[in-house]
Formats: structure tokens, C-alpha cells, sequence
């Protein structure tokens, strides 16, 4: 939680860059106003955000999700914004998903590259999985090792 009243308002510039936005060129804001508006938003975010963080308990659920707070602004009657921010909601996982994929595609891309720079370089890489167990090993290795004591001469030099 904020220790300061201050710690709550949102950040100057941003709000003044939505105010400018929102009007039309040739209207000035006064400095009164741009502060009021800003409170006002921080009041509006704090709000909301309660009331998103009562539907997440009532779902018991500790964290906040897009349909909490679609759900809190028509329990807000702010029945207007629901589907400008649905839209935004739609976009910004479309984005979500396209970058996922992209990042996918590059490294399918770079997977194909470096196996046909290996191609090229004469180095084949083959994955050969192991199935055989760590007792089928031993079995193996002893019985090699029983075998290799004829074939194997030492020679000493005098």
C-alpha cells in the first residue's frame, strides 16, 4: 500500500498528455484543473480496482483478471466503457499472441540455420536415446571386460 496521500496520483505528464489529447487544439487547461483531473483518475483507478479485487474473492482467487474488472465497471454502471475496453482487451492479446509466434518463428528459423551450417560443415547431429538401464550396463561392461583380458598383451620394456 502507498505510504504517502501523493504516492496515489498518476504521474503528471501522463495526465496531462490524455487531457491534451481529449480536448480539442486551441483549449488550455489550467494547472487547478490538471491537478483535479488527475485525483479524480487516481480516485476513479482506486475504485476500480477495489471493486475488480471483489469479484477475484468472491471467485477466491488472489489475483485480478480482465473479466474482474469488465465485471466491476457494470457493477460500476460504467456500462460504456465495457465494450471500448473489451476491444482493447481483444487487441492487446492479438499483439500477445503475434509476438509469441514470432519469437516461435525465429527460433524454428534459427534451429533450421544452425542444422544446415552443421549440414554444410560435414557434422551430422543424431540423438540416440538410451534405453538400455544402469544394470544392463554393468552386465555389459563386465562381460566386455571378461572378454578383452585375452586380447589384451603388456608389454614391458627392461
Amino acid at each position: 500500500m502507498a505510504e504517502r496521500p501523493e504516492d496515489l496520483n498518476l504521474p503528471n505528464t501522463v495526465v496531462a498528455r490524455i487531457i491534451k489529447d481529449a480536448i480539442p487544439d486551441g483549449v488550455n487547461v489550467s494547472k487547478e484543473a490538471r491537478l483535479a483531473i488527475s485525483k479524480a483518475a487516481s480516485v476513479f483507478v482506486l475504485y476500480a480496482t477495489s471493486c475488480s479485487n471483489n469479484f477475484a474473492m468472491k471467485a477466491k482467487r488472489k489475483t485480478i483478471n480482465a473479466q474482474d474488472v469488465l465485471a466491476a465497471m457494470e457493477d460500476m454502471e460504467f456500462d460504456k466503457f465495457i465494450e471500448p475496453l473489451q476491444q482493447c482487451l481483444d487487441g492487446f492479446r492479438k499483439e500477445q499472441q503475434d509476438k509469441k509466434e514470432a519469437v516461435e518463428k525465429r527460433k524454428k528459423a534459427k534451429e533450421q540455420n544452425t542444422a544446415a551450417e552443421e549440414k554444410e560443415d560435414g557434422i551430422e547431429v543424431v540423438e540416440i536415446e538410451d534405453s538400455t538401464s544402469k544394470e544392463d550396463e554393468e552386465e555389459e561392461n563386465s562381460a566386455v571386460d571378461d572378454d578383452d583380458d585375452s586380447s589384451v598383451q603388456v608389454i614391458e620394456d627392461d
